[in-house]
């Protein structure tokens, strides 16, 4: 304990590292603040009372946690950073059928940036499209029998006004993450996100106190969730880092006098190569059928299936592993192609101790990726599905949310890739970093 003290004060200590942390937190308050400044023609006290009655378990429920509760706000970020993340997986997917997006990933500094641009340009009629839907489903929320537009703003006049604010707050956005990218600490892009997601935990964890304090929860089954939780976020974080090390030994060159190569690498191939995208592709699916049934409340046929299709249910627990399993598979096939590192591998002359290059060596890294997948989709899988059943057990649906699922995962990675990049600042200039005493170390499967 003593020891991360005295690395949390080294940080203040280098003053580039504080600038740049003093910097990011800067940028993420705006961030915050934005995401509570109400829309032009919006009644503030009505859309706080319409937010109760927002469901956790639709697509706005979705959307509005991945951008800290603005979506209920109607505030002037509610798109958060999300059409640019559309954008980037948008890209990302064309790569793996058009060639031109193909060439441009392969050609280096010059070919991200061109992708960046590319990003970019995408976000801005993406996020235009979701601005005129957000506009629409505003218009149509009504408390009672007040509508929450002003009636001297409502109309075409509305409709221009928030798409062209939600357009300039997700441009704002982009622009702020990439500020913390380059001048702050960690990617700002998944800041943003982690910001907006960990804004909701003082208060699930506030609902958790009163429920304690009223009687209703007993403080020993407090302390076992407690348990739980942390076993799960251990469980977590050593699948986040895990990986299988693939050696590749390079043959040796003479060039003039020097020697190069005659030594062994290694190809980190992750357990958990798909990231967090399989639970975000797998849970926009299975919240499309909630989303449709919840527009016909009084139908009694529409309600009774919506009970399938709920966060709490069953069937939507396996259906949802299923479909994260699937997902695992087609995104790790989409974001890794053993042939290319093949190809590149046999270029530069190297080569894994017996196997022969070309396409054995594809096939011999393409069948460990299959096997490593699938313990890691089925992790995946179990951690998605965990928040369903402790709902079961009396944990309320905004705590629950955190033991698990696409919150928790985004939580971790952030949060080691943040503490990762200051740790290389203070080791870079000779001071002891975070993990000096329990280094996490990438387990060998």
């Amino acid at each position: 304990m003593s020891g991360f003290v005295e690395s949390f004060r080294n940080i203040f200590k280098i003053e580039e590292l504080r600038s740049r942390i003093l910097f990011t937190l800067a940028l993420l308050i705006v961030v915050r603040i934005g995401a509570h400044i109400t829309l032009p023609g919006v009644n503030a006290a009505l859309i706080a009372e319409s937010a109760k009655t927002q469901a956790p378990d639709t697509l706005f429920g979705l959307y509005d946690m991945f951008v800290g509760g603005a979506f209920s706000n109607a505030a002037v970020f509610a798109l958060g950073i999300m059409p640019y993340i559309s954008a980037s997986i948008i890209i990302q997917l064309l790569g793996a059928v058009f060639p031109y997006f193909q060439k441009l990933q392969k050609e280096g500094e010059e070919g991200r940036k061109k992708i960046t641009q590319l990003t970019r340009l995408g976000t801005i009629p993406i996020a235009a499209l979701q601005a005129w839907g957000v506009s629409v489903q505003l218009a149509s929320r009504r408390v009672g029998d007040l509508s929450i537009i002003n009636p001297e703003v409502s109309g075409v006049l509305f409709t221009v006004s928030t798409v062209v604010f939600l357009t300039a707050g997700t441009i704002f956005m982009m622009w702020l993450g990439e500020q913390i990218t380059e001048k702050g600490i960690g990617n700002g892009i998944s800041l943003i996100i982690f910001i907006g997601i960990i804004d909701r935990f003082p208060y699930a964890l506030f609902d958790e106190y009163q429920l304690i304090a009223s009687g209703v929860r007993n403080l020993i089954i407090e302390l076992v969730y407690i348990s739980i939780f942390v076993v799960i976020v251990a469980g977590v974080i050593s699948v986040t880092v895990a990986t299988r090390k693939i050696p590749v030994q390079y043959a040796k060159r003479v060039v003039g006098r020097k020697v190069f190569g005659g030594v062994t690498q290694y190809i980190p191939m992750k357990v958990n190569q798909a990231g967090v995208m399989p639970l975000i592709f797998a849970q926009s699916i299975m919240f499309v059928p909630n989303t449709f049934l919840s527009f016909f409340p009084d139908s009694e046929f529409m309600q009774g299936l919506a009970t399938y299709f709920n966060y709490s249910s069953y069937f939507y627990a396996f259906t949802y592993a299923m479909l994260i399993i699937f997902f695992t598979y087609f995104y790790t096939a989409i974001a890794f192609n053993p042939k290319d590192v093949a190809d590149n591998m046999k270029k530069q002359g190297g080569f894994i101790p017996g196997v022969r290059p070309g396409k054995p060596t594809s096939d011999f890294i393409d069948n460990i990726l299959t096997k490593i997948t699938l313990p890691g989709s089925i992790f995946l899988a179990i951690i998605a599905i965990i928040p369903t059943f402790l709902m079961k057990f009396g944990v309320s649906t905004g705590l629950a949310q955190f033991y698990g699922g696409t919150s928790l995962l985004i939580i971790v990675g952030v949060a080691l890739d943040t503490l990762q990049q200051i740790e290389s600042h203070l080791l870079m200039r000779h001071y002891d970093g975070f993990m000096k005493k329990t280094k996490l170390k990438a387990r060998r499967y």
